[in-house]
């Protein structure tokens, strides 16, 4: 036979198929773990994400500022003047939260946390108000020779979040950032409005919000410890609740970034 024959006869020949391995042919174990994977399909919807995950009319603002090392100090002084004449303001709807030194993360790292009530209409009312204030722009000037960088994101709660109640004593803070797939944020808010339900005993639950305006499709969840132990503690106690690990596997697809960061707040920072 010739040479051009032989080719032939191997082409007409059929070919091993190569197959993928179904659920059926995976254990009861593995096809349950695999269907956790699995994200679920969200419907198309007339409402906005925003309306359908948040039924609150408050904005919060979150500044994230990296400070020079050699100016610490002085930035923080800078910063507590700037919430006294804000506070010193009665026609502004707004409020500082929190105020937090990272201590754990990105060092030489301050993160304040506002509440604006009433919407962005009263975002853009205090913007008109402060920026015609001397002494609030002179500070605004002042502290960009503190810093690195900044960043500033405008959020909305969670409504399945537990109220927000600002603590007192000494405690830390942990704050837990994702950085979702484009258009999978209500799956997020389904999975996590029966996880929450996990982390409510110990009363660590201090806040989550997902952003509006910056960048897009992040979350923050904030937590409340008394110490680091406190937080190993509380963390261990929910991957013993029944159904915890369920929601952990549904989310865990949905992220295409994270990290944490432990917070110590500052002096003047109202929750403590």
């Amino acid at each position: 036979m010739s040479l051009a024959s032989l080719r032939h006869a191997r082409a007409v020949l059929p070919q091993p198929v190569r197959t993928l391995a179904t659920s059926s042919a995976l254990s009861k174990d593995e096809s349950s773990w695999l269907s956790k994977l699995m994200v679920r399909k969200i419907e198309p919807t007339k409402n906005s994400h925003s309306r359908m995950l948040s039924d609150k009319f408050d904005i919060y603002e979150l500044h994230t500022h990296n400070v020079r090392p050699d100016s610490v100090g002085k930035y923080l002084e800078n910063y507590k003047n700037t919430v006294q004449i804000v506070q010193s303001k009665g026609n502004l709807s707004m409020e500082l939260i929190g105020s937090w030194n990272v201590e754990v993360g990105d060092l030489d790292q301050c993160l304040h946390l506002w509440r604006y009530t009433g919407g962005f209409e009263m975002v853009d009312q205090a913007k008109r108000e402060l920026s015609s204030d001397k002494s609030y722009v002179q500070l605004m000037q002042e502290r960009g020779t503190f810093l690195r960088s900044r960043h500033l994101q405008y959020l909305l709660a969670f409504s399945y979040w537990p109220q927000l109640q600002l603590r007192e004593g000494k405690n830390i803070y942990e704050i837990r950032s994702y950085r979702l797939k484009p258009g999978t944020m209500i799956e997020w808010g389904n999975n996590w409005a029966r996880a929450i339900n996990h982390r409510q005993n110990n009363n660590e639950a201090f806040a989550g919000y997902f952003s509006q305006i910056g960048r897009l499709y992040n979350v923050h969840h904030i937590w409340c410890y008394k110490d680091l132990q406190g937080r190993k503690e509380t963390r261990e106690s929910a991957w013993r609740s029944p159904g915890w690990d369920e929601c952990v596997a549904y989310t865990v697809p949905l992220i295409r970034e994270m990290h944490c960061r432990i917070l110590a707040p500052t002096e003047f920072s109202p929750t403590q």
